[in-house]
């Protein structure tokens, strides 16, 4: 797993193209303040059950370390399969962050995931601090 985090004060996206043709047509368009964005790219390797555990322990702590950093309560998961050569399957990757998503908020976040399978336009405002830029290889 791949992680390129965010603390952002603004970040809008909109869905562009669906790219998943099994995924339901949406045209979404939605906007956080003061959140961490989350760029997440899984791998074939996280679907080892062997594996996928520890992958899920260390990014939700990693997101949540992040987040606390700068009081953030909101976070923005957005799947980006540009961070490494290979990824793994769609419904791995849609599940993983529908869980991660499930667990933040039972942990007192507010969670939004922009829509799985489709390219969207954003609108990025981020801090300028180095922590507010933060790449992770899991």
């Amino acid at each position: 797993m791949k992680l390129l985090l965010f603390q952002a004060p603004r970040f809008g996206w909109k869905t562009f193209s669906r790219i998943l043709p099994d995924v339901p047509e949406v045209d979404v368009a939605d906007e956080v303040t003061e959140a961490v964005v989350a760029f997440v790219h899984l791998e074939p390797r996280d679907e080892d059950p062997e594996r996928r555990p520890s992958v899920f322990r260390h990014a939700l702590k990693h997101l949540k370390w992040v987040a606390n950093k700068r009081g953030l309560r909101t976070v923005v998961l957005h799947s980006f399969t540009h961070l490494a050569a290979e990824t793994a399957s769609a419904p791995f990757a849609d599940a993983f962050l529908g869980e991660l998503a499930e667990r933040l908020t039972q942990t007192g976040y507010a969670v939004k995931r922009t829509p799985f399978g489709y390219f969207c336009s954003w609108d990025l405002a981020v801090y300028g601090d180095s922590l507010a830029k933060v790449w992770k290889d899991l």
